[in-house]
């Protein structure tokens, strides 16, 4: 951190300049996302913890800091003057404290801040003058005993609420410790008529999680930008995140995808024909390395991505160059599989259950010699499989389970190795079935993909809930929303009981 980094490139060489990620910031008072020009930004944030002791001037050597935020702790003493040497600082937050002196004069040195706030502090004097902070509203230094421009009178700690302004240790808090019990009792009284049965009656669990599922909401479809904006996205993963809609075809321009999960979304429509321009999946990855536009990244660059692979949930770390993988399973895609999709020769993972694809499984896919795990379970594919399955020889996840899939299991292939699961639900025979497996006795909230008559009798309770919710939480919840003093005593008995918690686990090596 204490170099200036004038450029990511020369710093860090091609394959980090070039090699596109992203990381969540809080940068100037909000959280930011950046990709690939993280490498310009150095940070450090140390908020929100129980820091104690002055700001060390030593700080002040960490030249190349971009944002510093030591905001929300229990440091004492003088605002460094070295801090003023980090010129090229664009977001300082050092609120919440209790900082006292004045703001140092060498902050005139701080031309490119954009982000300032020292607020809640015991700061006094003037704010320097003919500096950037004088572009700075009250609120950047309310809470102190400041004066002159940009102040447009005397902001100091009076009329600030006292548990703010003496960073949280109010005479207030302690008058309220006796809440506590009556809120713990509350919350028992108030949530037992409700808990109890979502944690022994399954039918009230699985109403509860629909219902939660409709109250939060749908993101919206799967943003058609990626394709223009990401134009060198690796690993594009939605899992799980309500999206709807169709795959936009803009995705098809990502060339350089490699690893593709939609899966466990309500995504709707077809498979879209197009996805054959994924050039990067339709090559045969022999080495560990991410190639992109004639610059090879090393592998060493350790990232994690969760995929589910052969049927199991796996973690891959810095071996994720190997994997290329489609996974667009559980959503409700419909028509047939495109035979385009047989084109992506370089796939090792292709996942599709759990959707509403209907038609022959394309003969195609039989092209796609390095294919590990394969499933297309829980759809309402018929014809039979494909004899060019025989060329799969690397295949050692394989589920057709839960179609209409008719005919002979293909002999002396890959598929012989697979048991009776793999299978079942269909009408097929030969081996490896040691009898004919139909749909005939399976459960029918499976074989017909999910859809159980269980879901609809249940639909029935979600007024009931709704109204145990309302009965149960509205002694608690209403108070909370309207005294404040029952707010601050609710959030420091969550945090005294977590912290309680912490400790134990920590004491049993949890």
């Amino acid at each position: 951190m204490a170099t200036t980094n004038k450029t990511d490139k020369k710093v860090y060489g091609d394959s980090f300049y070039r090699f596109s990620w992203s990381a969540l910031l809080v940068l100037k008072g909000r959280e930011d996302e950046y990709g690939s020009t993280l490498g310009l930004l150095t940070s450090m944030d140390l908020s929100a913890n129980s820091l104690t002791g002055e700001i060390p001037k030593e700080i002040g050597s960490l030249v190349g800091l971009v944002s510093l935020n030591f905001s929300g702790n229990l440091l004492t003493g003088n605002i460094p003057d070295s801090i003023g040497n980090m010129e090229l600082m664009e977001s300082l937050d050092l609120s919440m404290n209790r900082l006292n002196g004045e703001i140092p004069p060498s902050f005139s040195n701080l031309n490119f801040l954009n982000h300032f706030n020292v607020s809640y502090n015991n700061l006094t004097g003037q704010i320097p003058t003919s500096t950037q902070l004088q572009s700075f509203d009250n609120l950047s230094y309310v809470g102190n005993h400041l004066w002159g421009p940009p102040l447009s009178k005397n902001c100091t700690s009076k009329g600030i609420p006292t548990d703010v302004a003496n960073n949280g240790s109010s005479s207030e808090g302690s008058n309220v410790n006796s809440l506590y019990v009556s809120i713990a009792l509350g919350f028992v009284m108030g949530f037992w008529g409700v808990v109890a049965p979502l944690f022994f009656i399954r039918s009230w669990r699985i109403a509860y999680y629909r219902m939660l599922d409709h109250i939060c909401g749908k993101l919206g479809s799967v943003p058609a930008w990626i394709g223009d904006k990401l134009s060198n996205l690796v690993i594009l993963s939605l899992r799980s995140n309500n999206f709807d809609g169709h795959i936009p075809h803009k995705i098809c321009d990502l060339q350089f995808l490699q690893n593709l999960d939609l899966a466990h979304n309500n995504i709707s429509g077809v498979i879209p024909k197009c996805f054959n321009n994924l050039s990067a999946m339709a090559t045969p990855n022999k080495t560990n390395n991410f190639v992109h536009a004639g610059y090879e990244y090393a592998a060493s660059i350790f990232l994690n991505a969760l995929l589910v692979l052969k049927g199991r949930e796996d973690e891959y770390g810095s071996t994720l160059g190997l994997v290329t993988s489609m996974d667009l399973s559980a959503n409700s895609l419909t028509g047939e599989i495109p035979k385009e999709i047989g084109s992506l020769v370089g796939l090792l993972s292709l996942n599709f259950s759990g959707n509403l694809l209907t038609g022959n499984i394309p003969d195609s896919i039989g092209n796609m010699e390095l294919m590990e795990s394969l499933d297309l379970s829980m759809n309402r594919l018929n014809g039979e499989i494909p004899p060019s399955f025989s060329n799969l020889n690397f295949l050692n996840h394989f589920n057709v389970s839960y179609n209409n899939l008719t005919g002979q299991i293909p002999t002396s292939t890959q598929l012989q190795s697979f048991d009776n699961l793999s299978y079942v639900g269909n009408h097929h025979y030969g081996p490896p079935l040691t009898k004919n497996y139909a749909s005939k006795g399976i459960p029918t909230d499976v074989a017909n993909n999910g859809s159980s008559s269980e879901g609809n009798k249940v639909n029935s309770l979600y007024v009931s809930i709704a109204l145990g919710f309302v009965m149960g939480f509205w002694g608690v919840v209403a108070p909370l929303f309207f005294i404040r003093s029952w707010r601050i005593a609710y959030y420091r008995m969550l945090d005294h009981i977590c912290g309680k918690l912490y400790v134990f686990w920590a004491t049993m090596g949890m």
